[in-house]
């Protein structure tokens, strides 16, 4: 598909294509490692925020600073700090969510410089209205943060539009999973990866252009695609950053038709409220939207969104991608196999790590998870 080669040339070189945007338009680049970094207040400050998947180098220098039983994903943005590939970062922002997270940020703070360093101490419990008016302070707190380090007014006027941006990015990526369970074979696993992280690497305005053109070639397509037999999976975890394993169930006979993925759905999940003070319509959305291991809203919660979405797709099986030492998701993982099993829903936990697990191991297994269904 022609619109996705600027896509994917950004997903493949991030750091280039982020050097060439900061030449280019002069902004400040903004780091951030967690879907619950408030986007919107960034992109409203004049800022480009930027997300961090870890690194394909091998983990040295960060092994001085971090136990090695910390995760890939907060070991590998640490050894790219230390070697300097993000000297193009202005500032980062630490949402606290999982230990590794927290204490990356202290680490952070006292070895990288040159760059400003935010914190966003959000509740755990988002179930109350004590924690939720907590929530809003603390956007309102991090706004206040924003505009002293960055010396700029951020009005409502700009977070209003920086929410009907990414509300836009937000339902034409709702669209793309739409059109993809209802004609798996319209677009490929590995270019509706590509079309997710691409959102959270490009500039936004640049992106929803394309995200806007790739759907309305998924529409015209549509009803032209042959359908296969193809057996309906689901991925559930925390990051993927391993494209190839959508091609290796494409070719064990599977097709990935929805996920619950913090570089998935669970990154567009929900759409924000125009109508209300700003701040507080942001706040709304983090209550709201499906959560993570890292936040408690109810002690079904997680199992009941993941049923739901294996049951909306019409998936016959789900496979679970967990990152080594995610403690959270490590956790979530046995109440999650229970409430999977009592719903006769299968399941396989695949356990990975920032470098992709070796091809034929991973074909094997999931080949054989393919021929239980």
């Amino acid at each position: 598909m022609e619109s996705l080669k600027t896509l994917s040339a950004a997903v493949a070189d991030p750091f280039t294509y982020i050097r060439k945007l900061k030449e280019q338009s002069g902004k400040k680049v903004v780091g951030y490692m967690c879907t619950y970094a408030p986007e919107e207040i960034i992109f409203a400050a004049g800022a480009h925020p930027l997300r961090l998947f870890g690194s394909n180098r091998n983990i040295l220098s960060a092994d001085s600073h971090l136990q090695s039983y910390c995760c890939s994903l907060v070991r590998g943005v640490l050894e790219d700090a230390l070697s300097g590939d993000l000297n193009f970062l202005d500032g980062m922002i630490f949402p606290h969510t999982c230990d590794s997270i927290q204490r990356l940020s202290d680490i952070w703070r006292l070895n990288i410089p040159n760059s400003f360093h935010l914190d966003v101490v959000l509740p755990v419990k988002l179930n109350t209205q004590s924690a939720r008016d907590y929530l809003v302070d603390v956007l309102n707190r991090f706004r206040c943060d924003l505009e002293k380090t960055l010396q700029i007014k951020i009005t409502d006027d700009a977070i209003g539009k920086s929410i009907v941006l990414y509300n836009e990015i937000r339902s034409g990526l709702q669209k793309v999973y739409e059109l993809k369970n209802d004609q798996p074979e319209i677009i490929s696993g590995k270019d509706l990866y590509t079309l997710v992280k691409a959102a959270m690497i490009m500039e936004r305005t640049d992106y929803l252009k394309i995200l806007q053109s790739v759907i309305k070639e998924l529409e015209k397509s549509s009803g032209g695609v042959k359908q296969a037999k193809a057996k309906r999976l689901i991925l559930s975890g925390g990051i993927c950053s391993h494209p190839d394993i959508y091609s290796v169930i494409e070719e064990a006979g599977g097709v990935v038709v929805g996920d619950d993925l913090c570089t998935g759905s669970r990154y567009f999940a929900e759409i924000i409220d125009k109508t209300s003070d700003p701040i507080t319509a942001l706040a709304r959305r983090y209550w709201q939207r499906t959560i993570c291991p890292a936040k408690h809203q109810d002690k079904n919660a997680r199992a009941q969104n993941l049923i739901k979405i294996a049951q909306d797709s019409k998936a016959v099986g789900v496979i679970f991608m967990l990152l080594k030492f995610c403690d959270p998701h490590a956790f979530d993982y046995p109440y999650l196999k229970e409430a999977l099993d009592k719903a006769g829903i299968p399941h396989l936990l695949l356990e990975v790590e920032d470098q992709p697990p070796a091809q034929g191991q991973l074909k094997t297994r999931i080949e054989a998870f393919m021929e239980t269904l």
